[in-house]
C-alpha cells in the first residue's frame, strides 16, 4: 500500500514539474498593433496568425532562439509598460525608443534596426495642408497630436510647443488618425515608417515635408524588460546580436511594409486589459 502511495505521489509529482516546464516554455510578449509596418493585424487571419509586421517578426525569432513557444498579448500601448513593470508578460516588443523614463523603468535591450522606423520621425497632415507646414514656426496656433507616452509625443513637446503649437494626446494611432481627418487637430506626429503605412491607406494624408531633428539615442529600437528579468535580457541581447550579424534586419522590414500596403491590413487599438479593440 505505501509502495502505491509513494509511486503515485512520484508520478503527480513527475506531471507537476511537466507541466511548470510547458508553462515556461511560453514566451509572451506585450504588443499595440495599431503601428504598422511594426505591429498590426492581417483581418484575413485569426488568433496569434493575425499579428504581423516587424516586431512580430522579431518576437518569433526570439521565440525560436530562446526554445520557446510565442504568445502575444495585444493591449494599448501604454499598457504593455505596465504589464511590464507587474510581471504579468515577459516583455514588450512595440516600436519602443530609448528615453531616460524608459531606462529607469525597466531593462531595456540592445538596440535592434527597423528602417527608417525610428532614426526618421515626421508630421503628416490632411492633404489641403500638404507642403504648407515645413518649419517649426509654421506649426504656431497649430494643434499637433502624438500617441501617448511616444517619442512622438516627446519630439512635439521639444520643437513644437515652444513654436507656439498645443499638444494633443491620444491613446491609439489609428484614433489621432482619425481625429486628424475630421479636423480634431491639425497636424500630427508620426515615425516615418508608420506615416508612409497611413498615407498607404488613407489618400487625404499626406507628410508636410517637416522632420524632426532626433538626437541619435533615440534612433533605433529597444524591447523592454521587468528589472528583475536579467537572465532573460542576456539571452535576448544574445540574440539581437545574431539577428544583427545575420543582417536579418533589412528583408523583416521590407517584408513589413509590403504587408502593410495589402487590403487586409489594419491597425487595431486595444483596450488596456487585451480582451477586445476600441473600436
Amino acid at each position: 500500500m505505501k509502495r502505491a502511495i509513494i509511486i503515485l505521489l512520484a508520478a503527480a509529482l513527475l506531471l507537476s514539474v511537466v507541466g511548470c516546464r510547458k508553462e515556461s516554455k511560453k514566451l509572451t510578449v506585450a504588443m499595440s498593433p495599431d503601428f504598422a509596418p511594426m505591429e498590426f493585424v492581417d483581418t484575413s487571419k485569426s488568433g496569434q496568425e493575425q499579428y504581423v509586421g516587424f516586431d512580430v517578426t522579431l518576437a518569433n525569432f526570439l521565440a525560436d532562439e530562446l526554445g520557446m513557444e510565442l504568445e502575444i498579448k495585444p493591449m494599448s500601448f501604454d499598457a504593455c509598460m505596465t504589464a511590464v513593470q507587474l510581471g504579468s508578460v515577459d516583455m514588450a516588443i512595440s516600436g519602443f525608443s530609448w528615453k531616460p523614463d524608459r531606462a529607469e523603468n525597466f531593462l531595456l535591450s540592445d538596440y535592434y534596426i527597423a528602417g527608417d522606423n525610428e532614426t526618421q520621425q515626421s508630421v503628416i497632415t490632411v492633404k489641403a495642408k500638404e507642403g504648407a507646414l515645413t518649419t517649426e514656426a509654421s506649426f504656431a496656433g497649430l494643434k499637433v497630436g502624438a500617441q501617448t507616452s511616444s517619442l512622438q509625443e516627446q519630439l512635439v513637446k521639444d520643437s513644437l510647443i515652444p513654436a507656439g503649437a498645443e499638444l494633443v494626446v491620444y491613446k491609439s494611432i489609428d484614433d489621432a488618425v482619425l481625429a486628424l481627418q475630421t479636423g480634431k487637430i491639425d497636424a500630427l506626429a508620426v515615425a516615418h515608417g508608420n506615416g508612409e503605412a497611413i498615407i498607404a491607406n488613407n489618400p487625404d494624408i499626406a507628410f508636410t515635408g517637416f522632420d524632426f531633428e532626433v538626437d541619435p539615442k533615440y534612433e533605433n529600437n529597444v524591447i523592454l524588460l521587468n528589472k528583475q528579468s536579467t537572465e532573460l535580457l542576456k539571452k535576448v541581447n544574445a540574440a539581437l546580436a545574431k539577428a544583427m550579424a545575420a543582417n536579418y534586419y533589412d528583408g523583416w522590414y521590407e517584408d513589413a511594409k509590403t504587408l502593410a500596403g495589402i487590403p487586409t491590413a489594419s491597425e487595431v487599438s486595444y483596450n488596456d486589459d487585451g480582451t477586445a479593440p476600441t473600436n
